[in-house]
């Protein structure tokens, strides 16, 4: 993955399994979809500071990804460009990492 962000941030990415939703007792805030280069995401913001990215468009359903820490949430900027890492990672035969 080409992220030229890095631990010293606080945060790192987290391949979210589909069933997420099933087991987590985390509180959620929707912060609504975005869309990057023709692909929709919808956006969480958990109570322990992580965002929470389902790939509405991809071809895998309930696939997505966490990127951790923060104490508020991004700048749409910042959706962005970690939406746009995730896919330049994301291996165009599987639709996954």
């Amino acid at each position: 993955m080409t992220n030229e962000r890095g631990p010293e941030e606080g945060w790192d990415y987290s391949p979210r399994p589909a069933d997420m939703r099933l087991y987590d007792a985390r509180t959620y805030t929707d912060l609504g979809t975005l869309d990057v280069d023709g692909e929709t995401f919808a956006i969480r913001w958990s109570d322990d500071g992580a965002h929470h990215y389902d790939w509405i468009s991809g071809p895998n359903p309930g696939y997505g990804f966490t990127v951790g820490g923060g104490s508020s949430p991004r700048s749409r900027e910042r959706h962005v460009a970690e939406i746009r890492d995730f896919l330049a990672a994301v291996d165009p035969a599987t639709g996954y990492l």
